[in-house]
């Protein structure tokens, strides 16, 4: 059993929640400037060992991993000092807010011999984990393209302080999540081109930066993926649109993961149509206050990464995806400021991925 210390405890919640529940990790210490906060959590899970010094988990020579759940422009600085205290990491998603010290990462990780894991959840949900599954069986023939959205209508985040502020961004705060789906399915991306908006409920709600985005992605092999996101806009009901979706177009099938709605369709290379639905599974997912957190999908990658450190191999995304998805981001947010294509490479000059 492996011994972990979560830093953060807004959406370190869900991990809590996670490490409790499995027998693969041990949960030792939470941490948060935030001492009521700590009190909280404690209280909520039955679980009473805290220290508001993010240091007394670093010198715990008992706590084998760091869960960081930290504001994104905090990750380098947590993720460097975890390394250089031979720790492994699970970082959230978006692993870095900016490429500046990705090289430095890199080699800190090789250094120490610590691995750093992302926890990218939108993989380790049912309906994705299952489309993953037979799409590498070959149900869909050769892939073609893939459609990624993430549309929800969060005007609730309005109510939340810090996401009016210039620092946040939908691109990185959501996106994140149909970005790294097709960034699974097609790796190499090489140039991105998109159009956004600061639609009038997020302008009237005080947002700053865009909250309706549209891109498209090609991959150095000629492929093209398409992601949307919108945030401050209503959406339908799900037995019509999903919150956040990934479908897979190939050359003999199709298949099309709906997360939120826990829900799993495929056309496949035999012509059959299926649909499959993991109601069943709801309680495992979303644990606590309606959909708002749904701890299951950390319990799934936490217990991935357990098994990949247990038998010496690499969990994905690892140091140097996370890092590409970044960069992906970063020429993202680069188009919606030129209105351009931009490419990706040029933005990983000097890191070696």
């Amino acid at each position: 059993m492996l011994r972990l210390g979560i830093l953060g405890l807004g959406e370190g919640r869900s991990t809590m929640s996670a490490a409790l529940a499995t027998d693969k990790w041990e949960l030792r210490t939470i941490c948060d400037r935030n001492e009521a906060l700590c009190k909280q959590r404690c209280k909520e899970f039955d679980f009473h060992h805290y220290t508001l010094e993010y240091q007394d988990m670093l010198d715990d020579l008992e706590i084998d991993a760091i869960g960081i759940y930290t504001p994104d422009h905090l990750h380098a600085t947590h993720i460097k000092m975890a390394l250089k205290a031979g720790k492994h990491v699970v970082c959230t998603k978006p692993l870095i807010d900016n490429l500046n010290d990705a090289a430095e990462l890199l080699q800190l990780s090789a250094e120490m011999g610590k691995k750093v894991f992302v926890g990218q959840s939108s993989r380790f949900f049912e309906p994705m984990k299952y489309q993953r599954k037979e799409y590498e069986a070959g149900e869909i023939g050769e892939l073609v393209t893939v459609e990624a959205n993430y549309n929800a209508d969060h005007r609730w985040f309005l109510g939340k302080g810090w996401s009016l502020q210039d620092s946040f961004k939908w691109l990185y705060g959501g996106l994140s999540h149909p970005v790294d789906l097709v960034r699974w399915y097609l790796p190499n991306i090489e140039e991105v081109m998109g159009y956004g908006m600061l639609s009038p409920n997020g302008k009237a709600g005080g947002l700053k930066n865009e909250d309706t985005m549209h891109f498209i992605l090609k991959a150095s092999d000629g492929r093209i993926a398409s992601i949307s996101g919108t945030y401050a806009c209503p959406t339908q009901p799900q037995q019509r649109d999903s919150e956040m979706t990934c479908i897979l177009r190939g050359t003999e099938g199709c298949s099309q993961g709906d997360y939120m709605d826990l829900r799993y369709a495929i056309t496949n290379k035999a012509g059959e149509e299926k649909l499959m639905t993991f109601d069943h599974k709801l309680k495992h997912y979303f644990r606590f206050e309606g959909k708002s957190h749904h701890a299951g999908e950390y319990q799934n990658y936490l217990e991935y990464f357990a098994d990949c450190l247990e038998k010496g191999v690499t969990a994905y995304p690892d140091l140097k995806e996370g890092i590409g998805t970044v960069a992906v981001m970063k020429a993202m947010e680069e188009s919606l400021k030129t209105g351009m294509p931009v490419k990706v490479k040029p933005l990983l000059n000097n890191i070696p991925i």
